[in-house]
């Protein structure tokens, strides 16, 4: 779902026929903003997982009608047609035929939470028919969730091609080459969908999809969230993508998008890496060691800090202060049983000295990290909060450093104070 919302940041600044069909241009600028795309994604997404996965048709539809108006009218101002805006703002449920894009371009989430392809059809179906019950919009909404789902599912961009071509009779024989030339914005699902299948099926990464977008013009946040959806399912996003465009979505929809992602994982039988986010500390020390910008630097500290309210954790060497493990005996434990030391075991967090001599406690994002010069051989879990909290506060340390071992970055205690009041301002607003 994030490969959606992200397309449509990127493309929002170059539709209404604003750019210059090009490949060559700035994912992200100051002139990006998550539009009505990623607000109707987040409204699908947030009802069908409050919904469950096995439910009936108009339980779903309720839900539907329920979240997308709540979002709706969260966001206003996000540029919906006015035919979907009035029907937002009312309290009228009922569905006004349209054949505007916008189905195709909320539906991303379905294509992920459904177990068969058959099922995921039908609730794409039921999306679209809650607003938009013109039989192309319906067709545009499961044509999409069918991209994802196969692509999700190992289908290959050829097998893709030909199930939308015979299933949904969608024109795909046209290069973007034959696209460019004629192509301007439109907002039917007639003319959006085929081009956003194009602007994939000639790709090789999640990029060049969104490069292919601006290349052909037209309503490129609608075709950026559709064909980046599909590419996300095909190839993931790049960390460094996804970490330039957080800044750029609001933090009531970020939960949204990382209840989306904890839930895909447990629905596929995979167990979530607990420091999975903190791959995003890591790429934005490794970014600001690259560029050396006070920019990039703010970066770091706004990643901590969305981490440390997130509730992150991250594997910490503790010392075995009056050695309980050292006198346990090893002949007393048995297979599968559960074994007691002979005295509490106390635990305080270890430091690492740097080349002046000075302590600081140390905070890996990840175990790969932490394995690079194991200090102990007892780590635990601890809330990035309370590492914070603790480098701020201990007098035996200068403050934290971020993978002391790899490419690292100190945070002395004056940095640290700055990051507290970032986050007490941000809880205020």
């Amino acid at each position: 779902m994030i490969g959606a919302i992200i397309g449509d940041i990127v493309g929002s600044r170059f539709e209404f026929d604003n750019g210059n069909k090009s490949r060559e241009f700035e994912l992200f600028t100051k002139h990006c903003c998550f539009t009505d795309d990623t607000v109707m994604t987040i409204a699908v997404a947030e009802a069908l997982m409050n919904t469950g996965k096995d439910a009936d048709e108009a339980t779903v539809k309720t839900d539907l009608i329920k979240s997308m108006k709540k979002w709706g009218q969260k966001y206003p101002n996000a540029g919906y047609g006015a035919r979907f805006i009035s029907w937002v703002l009312t309290d009228d449920p009922e569905p006004y035929g349209s054949y505007g894009n916008g189905s195709g371009m909320r539906v991303s989430s379905v294509g992920w939470l459904y177990d068969s392809l058959e099922r995921t059809r039908e609730v794409a179906r039921w999306t679209a028919e809650i607003t938009h019950n013109h039989p192309e919009e319906v067709k545009g909404a499961e044509s999409a969730a069918t991209a994802i789902f196969m692509a999700r599912t190992g289908a290959s961009k050829e097998e893709i091609r030909q199930y939308l071509e015979t299933e949904f009779d969608y024109d795909l024989s046209r290069t973007l080459e034959d696209i460019r030339p004629k192509y301007y914005h439109v907002e039917d699902c007639m003319r959006t969908m085929p081009e956003a299948f194009e602007c994939f099926l000639e790709a090789e990464s999640y990029e060049e999809t969104l490069r292919n977008v601006m290349y052909i013009g037209g309503d490129t946040d609608t075709l950026g969230a559709i064909a980046g959806a599909i590419a996300e399912a095909m190839w993931g996003v790049p960390v460094k993508i996804v970490l330039d465009a957080q800044s750029y979505i609001d933090d009531d929809l970020d939960q949204v998008v990382q209840r989306f992602n904890k839930l895909v994982h447990s629905t596929r039988g995979e167990t979530a890496d607990p420091y999975e986010n903190n791959k995003y500390i890591k790429m934005a020390v490794e970014r600001a060691h690259e560029t050396r910008t006070a920019e990039d630097m703010i970066m770091v500290l706004d990643v901590l800090i969305k981490r440390m309210e997130e509730g992150g954790e991250a594997p910490t060497p503790m010392v075995d202060v009056n050695n309980a493990m050292g006198e346990f005996d090893p002949v007393k434990m048995t297979m599968g049983k559960p074994f007691q030391l002979d005295k509490d075991m106390r635990l305080r967090k270890d430091t690492v000295i740097d080349e002046s001599g000075k302590e600081w406690f140390p905070l890996f994002t990840d175990n790969e990290e932490l394995s690079k010069k194991p200090t102990t051989n007892i780590s635990i879990n601890v809330p990035i909060r309370i590492i914070l909290e603790d480098g701020l506060n201990s007098d035996r340390v200068e403050g934290i450093v971020i993978n002391p071992f790899g490419l690292s970055m100190p945070i002395p205690k004056d940095v640290l104070k700055i990051v507290f009041r970032k986050s007490k301002a941000a809880e205020g607003k």
